[in-house]
């Protein structure tokens, strides 16, 4: 489909799932060289980072574990200055390698926060992986260790990510269209 409508809003395919795939793959290698005996935690942001971490995981050939946090910081389709925790880590991270799993980074305060958390539990080395990443709305100064593609600031669903809640089961990414159906 090149175009979908969720909701009340119209998208246009913007990125296809083989594209996906082969980003994850890609990344998957990086870490599997990077993290080698290191066995790290990975902890995926729900809710929209469960299809990339799921695809992700089947790549990596590491030593690893996997546990869930889920975060939110939007409204609709903006992003807000307010991280909330809706469900908590429960894991013992003292002296861990934490590997934050996001499906996408565009202000960057969530991952901020987050990475801040992480490191008053005394992780010994907190990464950040991001499926998607806007550098022109990114507003943090902290390095995101594995970025699988960079994007303009447009709002997007599909594969994991959704408008209010819908959108998500979507095998491709897809960006918005204005009213006079332009991307």
């Amino acid at each position: 489909m090149k175009t979908v409508r969720v909701l009340d809003k119209d998208f246009t395919l913007f990125i296809e799932s083989d594209k996906i795939q082969e980003t994850i793959t890609s990344l998957a290698e990086k870490m599997n060289n990077d993290l080698k005996d290191k066995n790290p935690l990975f902890l995926v942001v729900l809710n929209g980072a469960f299809m990339f971490a799921a695809d992700l995981f089947k790549n990596l050939t590491i030593p690893c574990e996997i546990t869930f946090v889920k975060l939110s910081s939007y409204i609709g389709t903006q992003t807000t200055s307010v991280v909330r925790e809706l469900i908590g880590l429960d894991e013992v991270l003292t002296d861990r390698t934490v590997v934050i799993v996001e499906d996408i980074i565009d202000t960057g305060i969530t991952m901020g926060v987050t990475t801040e958390k992480l490191r008053k539990l005394n992780a010994k080395d907190v990464r950040i992986a991001t499926l998607l990443f806007k550098p022109d709305a990114f507003r943090m100064n902290y390095e995101i260790n594995y970025i699988g593609l960079s994007i303009p600031n447009d709002f997007i669903v599909g594969y994991g990510l959704d408008y209010d809640g819908f959108g998500r089961n979507l095998p491709h990414i897809y960006k918005i269209l204005d009213k006079d159906g332009e991307s």
